[in-house]
């Protein structure tokens, strides 16, 4: 099922499916318990596992001191030489991670967005979490001060305010979805003129500064941006997984979730709490990097073809896209290394004009 655009308020979140039967397989656990698994889901999921672990490797060996795959190979056994070891384990190794971890809680975070909003512009970069946490990341840059982890405790409370005053301003009415997205574009302009702002004011290194980090970058990230973000992906992943099922209720409307027993208010309260999560983390290690959240979702439904939020599946597609257009950015776009969220940004927005042009044709839009 795909959703029209924001212009519609009758929003769904995905192409309508295949008048086909889903295969499904019945996983037996221990205690009773039963795992319904989507076949095509799980080998999309293992192949996309697969081509991030290629990526990963292929990074590795790349760069300015080029190195053989079994050399990396046996770096990361345990082994190698003292060179290769300082090149992979220090330089390049927390980079590609934190790319892996930052997709991956993209992609989930604009999953659970989606499915709340029922529509397919409801990602965290379009109705302005992600600029809410880039803006408390600036307050902190700019006036406050302070060291990483003030800055990282900036975005997310950023994240938090803007996610607070987005749901309040969308709680009321019918269509709410439909409202989450528009309030959340009106909130992310206003979002987007204070960051102006914040830059306009401050000095010409800060603003330089300030001004590189919007963009969204992985450069010079190591061990202490990957740490932190992996801890947060150790809490929040799980609890969206958790989240998953229920969510699938939540995207057949209030009433059919309500009957159905579930709390619609609650549950929509604890995924945005969760998604800003992941989105205030993911902003703080490598700054606002743009349209992950958008695309990753909704091309793991395209490729699957299975209904619901297929969150592992977008986590790993958002892990490879991350990976994939950090290295291009570094190695094959310019002769010097570009933020990645260049590359996305233009990836993204041509997406963007895809996506609502094909909704017009179709007339959903």
């Amino acid at each position: 099922m795909n959703s029209p655009t924001v212009l519609a308020p009758a929003a769904r979140t995905s192409e309508p499916a295949p008048a086909t039967r889903v295969p499904l397989h019945a996983l037996r656990l221990p205690g009773g318990y039963s795992l319904r698994l989507h076949r095509r889901a799980v080998a999309v999921c293992a192949v996309l596992t697969a081509a991030l672990s290629a990526a990963v490797v292929w990074t590795l060996t790349t760069g300015d001191f080029p190195l053989a795959v079994s050399d990396v190979l046996d770096v990361l056994s345990g082994g190698g030489a003292r060179a290769d070891r300082y090149i992979v384990m220090e330089l390049r190794l927390p980079r590609v991670l934190t790319a892996v971890l930052v997709g991956a809680a993209l992609g989930v975070a604009g999953s659970l967005f989606q499915s709340v909003a029922r529509n397919p512009l409801g990602s965290p970069d379009v109705i302005g979490f992600t600029l809410g946490s880039a803006t408390g990341a600036l307050l902190v840059i700019l006036v406050i001060g302070g060291s990483a982890a003030t800055v990282a405790g900036g975005a997310v409370a950023g994240g938090l305010l803007t996610s607070l005053l987005v749901y309040l301003l969308a709680r009321s009415g019918s269509a709410q979805g439909y409202r989450l997205v528009l309030v959340g574009i009106g909130v992310s302009s206003l979002l987007a003129s204070v960051n102006d702002y914040l830059i306009a004011r401050a000095s010409f290194s800060d603003a330089a500064g300030a001004a590189v980090w919007l963009t969204g970058s992985l450069n010079a990230r190591g061990w202490e941006h990957c740490v932190p973000m992996a801890a947060v992906l150790a809490l929040l992943l799980p609890a969206a997984l958790l989240l998953g099922r229920p969510l699938r209720l939540l995207e057949m409307g209030d009433d059919a979730a309500a009957s159905l027993g579930a709390r619609p208010d609650r549950l929509r309260l604890w995924l945005v709490l969760v998604g800003v999560g992941l989105t205030a983390a993911a902003t703080a290690a490598a700054g606002p990097i743009p349209f992950v959240a958008l695309v990753a979702p909704q091309a793991v439904r395209r490729l699957t073809g299975a209904t619901g939020p297929n969150l592992a599946g977008s986590a790993v597609l958002g892990a490879l896209l991350l990976v994939l257009s950090d290295l291009a950015a570094q190695r094959l776009l310019a002769p010097t290394q570009l933020p990645v969220g260049v590359l996305t940004g233009v990836l993204g927005g041509c997406y963007l004009v895809w996506l609502i042009a094909r909704q017009w044709r179709t007339g959903r839009g």
